[in-house]
């Protein structure tokens, strides 16, 4: 039985495609099956069901899929202690949701490739509880998210918190003018928000819901700037990491509204294989570094207007 065989089996169980664990395996897809069928002579059974389209593990195939990603846990962990001095090589997959890819990732890319040449860094974006699902199904090594400091995590999956984030209601500059506001005062205004499936959303949704109140979408659309510029137009209220605000080219034209009964705060994660070789555990914890030290560096601007 080969450890190539047993790689090539988990990828396609992971990616649920031939073709797509070919392509994480940098592999052809004959290649793939070749080796799937090798690994099931070597069992002397079948462990993918082949009348569904893509294959997928039979029952058996799902207990061989759980020991053979433990295996391979070891077999990275016997490579990582004849190699522990020697620098990171090879390729670091790491997750990254928008919000804190378009404040860090580009400087924390930078200080990985200035410190680990030979490494070759992957980046996948998606929403927070997206990346978390491939940390735990093995298809990252390591990423960064937004959720509460409560957020609990799957086996095989730890984190640290790296900071905080404040998250603002803005609207257009000069039309809310008051000193405080509550929800009730603004929400029929509507909402200019990223589409479903975001944690800052959800939040809002359901701190709507908690007081009887409607949810209402003016526009939702995928990027911060976007999105500031859209409520600078006066399209709907806005509801932006602090961050983010103070960086966009349109925060001047911007206030943040004091919305007195919804002050949600986020922590930034660090999240990663709970066991990593430990030339990917330096990269990991460089990229926390570098994370942190952004944003503890970023400008907050808390009051937009006086």
């Amino acid at each position: 039985m080969k450890i190539d065989d047993i790689d090539a089996f988990v990828a396609v169980v992971r990616c649920q495609s031939i073709s797509l664990a070919a392509e994480s395996l940098q592999l052809t897809q004959p290649a793939i099956t070749r080796r799937i069928q090798s690994f099931e002579e070597a069992l002397g059974i079948d462990v993918l069901d082949r009348s569904t389209k893509p294959p997928r593990p039979n029952a058996m195939g799902k207990l061989v899929y759980e020991q053979c990603r433990a295996v391979l846990r070891e077999v990275e962990s016997l490579r990582d202690l004849v190699s522990h001095d020697e620098p990171p090589s090879g390729v670091f997959r790491l997750g990254v949701i928008q919000s804190i890819g378009d404040i860090a990732l580009l400087d924390a890319l930078r200080q990985i490739k200035d410190s680990f040449p030979e490494l070759n860094t992957q980046v996948s974006t998606g929403w927070g509880s997206q990346l978390v699902d491939k940390l735990a199904n093995g298809e990252l090594d390591a990423a960064t998210a937004l959720f509460p400091a409560t957020k609990v995590l799957p086996d095989g999956v730890s984190g640290k918190t790296l900071g905080r984030i404040e998250l603002v209601v803005v609207a257009p500059k000069g039309e809310m003018t008051r000193r405080s506001y509550k929800l009730a005062d603004c929400h029929g205004r509507g909402w200019v928000l990223n589409p479903d499936g975001c944690g800052f959303r959800a939040g809002l949704q359901r701190a709507l819901a908690g007081q009887g109140l409607s949810f209402k979408i003016n526009l939702e659309t995928f990027g911060a700037d976007l999105q500031l510029g859209l409520v600078a137009s006066g399209l709907g209220l806005g509801l932006m990491p602090l961050p983010q605000l103070a960086r966009s080219r349109y925060r001047d034209q911007l206030d943040v509204v004091n919305v007195t009964d919804f002050k949600p705060l986020l922590d930034i994660w660090l999240i990663q294989q709970a066991r990593l070789a430990s030339g990917l555990q330096q990269a990991v914890d460089l990229f926390g570094s570098a994370v942190a030290q952004t944003f503890d560096g970023a400008e907050p601007r808390r009051r937009l207007r006086a």
